[in-house]
C-alpha cells in the first residue's frame, strides 16, 4: 500500500483519523453544462480541473487510495457521439496529465473491462500504469468501463474455473474472492462521496464499500475541489466506525473517523447488525 505522507492538512483536521481510501462517484458534468447553457461535453471538460485539484488535496490529506468513477458499464447506452468524447478525453486527459502525476509520486491504476475500450485509450493506459507502477505516495485508481455487479461475476467466474481445473483455493471464502477482484491489493474504501445530491451508489464498488461512510453533497462535480473534499473529510472524522460491533465498557470509545485499516481487511465475517446504503452515474 502507498505509505500515508501528509503534505499540507488543514489544522482542524487530525491526520490520525484521516482515510486511506476514498471513492468518488463524480456525478453532475451534464447539469454543470446544461445549467450554463453549454454542451454537455463542456461539462466534462470541466471536470477535468475539479480532478486534479482533488487529486492535490487528496496529497495534501495524506491519502493512500483515490478512486474515482469515470465512465461506467452502463454508460455505453449514452449517445454514441458522448461515448466517444469520453473515450478520447479519457485517452488526451492520460497524454497530458500522466507525467504530471508521475512526478507528484502518484501511482495510476484503472479497474474494469478492457476488452470495450478502444485499442489507442487501451495504450495510453497501459503507458500511464507502466510508467507511475513504482509511484508510492498515493494510488489514483481511475473506474473505466466499471460496474460492481461485473466485476463480482467475473471473480466468481474466475474462482469457478480454477475449482473446476483443480487449481483453485481449498477453501472459498472472502479473501478467494477479493483477490480476484480488478485490483487485489486495493483497500476497502474508509468515505464514499458522491456529488451533485443524488442519494445512490450506482453499482460502485459494491464488495469494497460494504463498511464505508457515505458523504453526499449538493455541489455539481465540475465545482468540487479539494477544500470540498477537505469537507467531507471533516464529515467523516465527525462519525464513530464500529463495523456493527458496539464499545466494549471496559476499552475507550474508538477515536472518531477511525480508519478501516484498524480491521483486517477482508476477514471473517463481522458480527451481524450493521448497517450503512456511475461514471459518471
Amino acid at each position: 500500500m502507498p505509505s500515508r505522507n501528509p503534505r499540507a492538512l488543514p489544522p482542524d483536521l487530525d491526520p490520525k483519523g484521516v482515510p486511506d481510501h476514498v471513492a468518488i462517484v463524480m456525478d453532475g458534468n451534464g447539469r454543470w453544462a446544461g445549467a450554463k447553457g453549454l454542451p454537455r461535453n463542456k461539462g466534462h471538460e470541466a471536470g477535468e480541473a475539479a480532478l486534479f485539484d482533488t487529486v492535490e488535496g487528496g496529497l495534501d490529506a495524506g491519502l493512500s487510495w483515490l478512486t474515482v468513477y469515470a465512465f461506467s458499464t452502463e454508460n455505453w447506452r449514452r449517445p454514441a457521439s458522448e461515448v466517444r468524447f469520453l473515450m478520447n478525453f479519457n485517452e488526451s486527459l492520460l497524454v497530458r496529465r500522466s507525467h504530471e502525476l508521475h512526478e507528484r509520486g502518484v501511482r495510476i491504476r484503472f479497474i474494469g473491462r478492457r476488452d470495450r475500450i478502444p485499442p489507442h485509450v487501451r495504450r495510453r493506459i497501459e503507458e500511464a500504469e507502466n510508467l507511475t507502477a513504482g509511484d508510492t505516495r498515493m494510488t489514483l485508481a481511475v473506474a473505466l468501463d466499471y460496474g460492481g455487479r461485473d466485476e463480482l461475476t467475473r471473480a466468481v467466474q474466475a474462482l469457478a474455473t480454477e475449482v473446476r481445473e483443480g487449481r483453485g483455493p481449498r477453501r472459498i471464502d472472502e479473501r478467494a474472492i477479493a483477490r480476484r477482484l480488478w485490483a487485489a491489493d486495493m483497500p476497502d474504501v474508509d468515505l464514499l462521496i458522491r456529488t451533485s445530491n443524488e442519494y445512490r451508489i450506482s453499482n460502485f464498488l459494491l464488495w469494497q464499500i460494504a463498511y464505508a461512510e457515505l458523504h453526499f453533497t449538493p455541489v455539481l462535480w465540475p465545482d468540487f475541489n479539494r477544500q470540498e473534499l477537505f469537507e467531507a473529510l471533516r464529515v467523516y472524522q465527525g462519525r464513530h466506525r464500529r463495523f456493527g460491533a458496539v464499545p466494549d465498557p471496559g476499552r475507550a470509545e474508538p477515536a472518531r473517523g477511525e480508519p478501516a485499516r484498524a480491521e483486517p481487511r477482508h476477514a471473517a465475517p463481522r458480527p451481524a447488525g450493521a448497517g450503512s446504503p456511475g461514471g459518471g452515474a
